[in-house]
């Protein structure tokens, strides 16, 4: 058996679902689904301990025929495709419906099939050129994802943001690949670490992957287009696109050889990424803005293990265990934050879809009105945080037992792995606080608007897609050691030297702490809803302050509950505030807002970016048609460039 059918049925399946999105609409999902089994059963057979698979073709695209390779680590990635594809394609059917969006469902469905497409070539190509076409595929079916909602100007900026972005990164991926075709002397990837003159293009890969993946600072596209994409759509961004930035890093920095400082810089950068993007989420009132500053903040853990995971190859065999623990740990949040980010963001889609505002001041009380989306959404809240029983907490745990490991060892890594782990565990603590903030003000307490006192729950399409999502993130948690064997294909596929299907002992112990922690969180549930069925007593609201007239606006708002802790932050968060202080004793009108701002975009590029503008529009005043100006600027080259001649010789 082979996995390759599999592929081919997998990619013909989204060119179906291409063809019928317009004509037959209602085929468009089974064509869908049917790809997503088809991708997840080839991937499953690879990691499952089936051969690697490699094809060429007999004909040419672009020049260089097509290398297609499946192996443990483009197949680990492959599987999260496969499953957050599906679950947000069904999702959407309900979500993003013909009736509610005329216009754009259409175009929903034909560049959903492009993206799921383009997404499984970058996965499976191992042509530097074939690679670079997916990639523009797959970034240019996003802008139009983005931008479905065109009509809002927010959406249109946030598009262009990202599309500019994108395009400087994919630059970047350009020079990448043609260096190592320059040098290999074509374009055919594959394990090239003994090529050490490819060493220094890790920092063009280093720049290119690292801005698709929103690696703090050069995230500045990713708040913007998380926020204003629908959340179907917000849900493969977050959840999947941004981990082919992270493939990428990982493929090259296994297949070709790096700078001595490659390590320490991924990993330092995770660290920076982890805490400041956690830092701008608390500091955020919109939901979906919220959720997209975790992505910075998960792609920082995992930049985290990979860092040392490339420094303990550097180290040799006697840094392999704690190398394999980390990188292990890096590889499996990659699935986790894929589950429980699409899970949230459809969860923030099922409150936009009830009351049609992302803006948690303007929410709050949803728990009654939409219990099945309340509790799945705390589940991804549980997640996200690192708390036991769930997913996070076993990603994070390897982690922190490859950076314990290396505290132990004598060396440089030994030193550095200690503020790593430290602030590491302070980005779990403000994540807590910063779901605490977010569950409490959405879903708790009473309605802050007209439409949040409407709300009502979604409809089974968009629950099933958080169900499975949900039940994806428990089952890791529950049963770690069963997904061990997917990671440790994945981790032989990048350094074959680390190849070890033996899970950590303390991964099965783990394993068995999460059920009896599971079994008592269910009973503790169970016991209190009984007893608070038994109960009958009026209802009023929790607390007043012994105001006789108490309304929503005395409750807690996202700005309030995070205040101390944003203050902390303020060196790097520049929030705007603007008060409108009482005059008298009984004042008519008072208030007190907040905003943070995209500090690295608005006080970093944006200032760049307008100096670059009047840079380019003094030299397009060179630019006036007179033919003597024309001649004398070409008379300034040459002498400038016989000048420099003459210097060369004389030296």
């Amino acid at each position: 058996m082979s996995p390759g059918p599999l592929l081919f049925g997998a990619a013909l399946g989204q060119l179906a679902g291409m063809i019928v999105s317009r004509r037959a609409p209602r085929f468009w999902l089974p064509a869908t689904l049917a790809s997503a089994v088809a991708a997840l059963g080839a991937a499953l057979f690879v990691l499952g301990g089936g051969a690697e698979w490699q094809w060429r073709s007999d004909f040419a695209i672009a020049g260089d025929s097509l290398h297609l390779r499946l192996d443990g680590l483009s197949a680990f990635f492959l599987v999260l495709v496969a499953v957050v594809v599906g679950a947000g394609a069904v999702y959407s059917r309900e979500y993003w419906t013909d009736a509610a969006h005329p216009r754009s469902a259409t175009a929903g469905r034909f560049w959903w099939s492009v993206l799921a497409l383009s997404l499984g070539v970058v996965l499976v190509s191992s042509n530097g050129l074939h690679f670079l076409i997916g990639w523009e595929l797959f970034t240019l079916a996003a802008f139009f994802l983005i931008t479905l909602d065109r009509q809002r100007g927010e959406v249109r900026a946030a598009g262009w943001l990202y599309l500019g972005a994108s395009h400087v990164g994919t630059l970047a991926l350009f020079a990448f690949f043609t260096g190592i075709a320059a040098r290999t002397g074509g374009w055919d990837l594959g394990p090239m670490r003994g090529h050490a003159e490819l060493a220094p293009l890790f920092w063009l890969a280093l720049f290119g992957f690292g801005l698709k993946s929103g690696m703090f600072p050069l995230h500045i596209w990713l708040p913007s287009a998380h926020a204003n994409a629908p959340s179907h759509v917000s849900a493969i961004l977050s959840g999947v696109t941004i981990k082919i930035g992270i493939y990428g890093l990982v493929r090259f920095t296994g297949w070709l050889p790096v700078p001595a400082a490659a390590g320490w810089t991924i990993a330092a950068a995770g660290v920076v990424s982890a805490v400041l993007g956690v830092a701008f989420a608390l500091g955020q009132h919109n939901l979906k803005r919220l959720l997209a500053y975790h992505s910075v903040e998960n792609i920082g853990i995992i930049l985290i293990g990979v860092g040392f995971g490339v420094v303990a190859v550097a180290h040799g065999s006697d840094a392999a265990s704690w190398g394999r623990l980390a990188l292990a740990g890096a590889l499996l949040h990659v699935w986790n934050h894929g589950l429980f980010k699409s899970l949230l963001f459809l969860g923030a889609g099922s409150v936009l879809h009830a009351t049609g505002t992302r803006e948690m001041s303007r929410l709050g009380g949803l728990w009654r009105a939409m219990p099945w989306t309340a509790t799945l959404f705390a589940l991804g809240a549980v997640a996200i945080s690192g708390l036991p029983p769930l997913n996070g907490f076993v990603s994070e745990w390897l982690v922190y037992l490859g950076l314990f490991d290396a505290a132990l060892t004598r060396g440089a890594a030994a030193w550095a792995v200690v503020p790593a782990a430290i602030l590491l565990g302070v980005t779990g603590a403000l994540a807590l606080a910063c779901f605490a903030k977010v569950c409490g003000v959405v879903f708790l307490g009473a309605p802050r608007s007209e439409a949040a006192a409407r709300a009502h729950e979604s409809g089974p399409a968009m629950r099933g897609s958080m169900l499975v999502l949900a039940a994806a993130c428990v089952a890791i948690g529950l049963a770690p050691v069963m997904f061990w064997p997917a990671v440790a294909r994945a981790i032989g596929a990048w350094e074959p030297a680390w190849v070890d299907a033996t899970p950590p002992d303390s991964l099965a112990v783990l394993g068995w702490a999460h059920l009896v922690l599971a079994a008592l969180a269910l009973a503790g549930a169970l016991v209190l809803w009984r007893r608070a069925h038994r109960v009958t007593a009026p209802r009023a609201l929790t607390w007043d302050c012994g105001y006789a007239a108490p309304t929503a606006r005395m409750q807690y708002t996202a700005g309030s509950f995070a205040g101390i802790v944003t203050e902390w932050f303020d060196w790097i968060l520049r929030p705007v505030r603007h008060a409108e202080r009482p005059e008298v004793p009984f004042p008519e009108h008072a208030g007190w807002t907040s905003h943070t701002p995209e500090t690295v975009l608005e006080h970093i590029v944006h200032p760049v970016g307008g100096v670059v503008m009047q840079i380019s529009a003094a030299t397009r005043r060179l630019q006036h048609g007179r033919l003597a100006a024309y001649l004398f600027y070409l008379l300034v080259g040459v002498a400038a460039l016989g000048t420099i001649v003459v210097i060369d010789v004389s030296q």
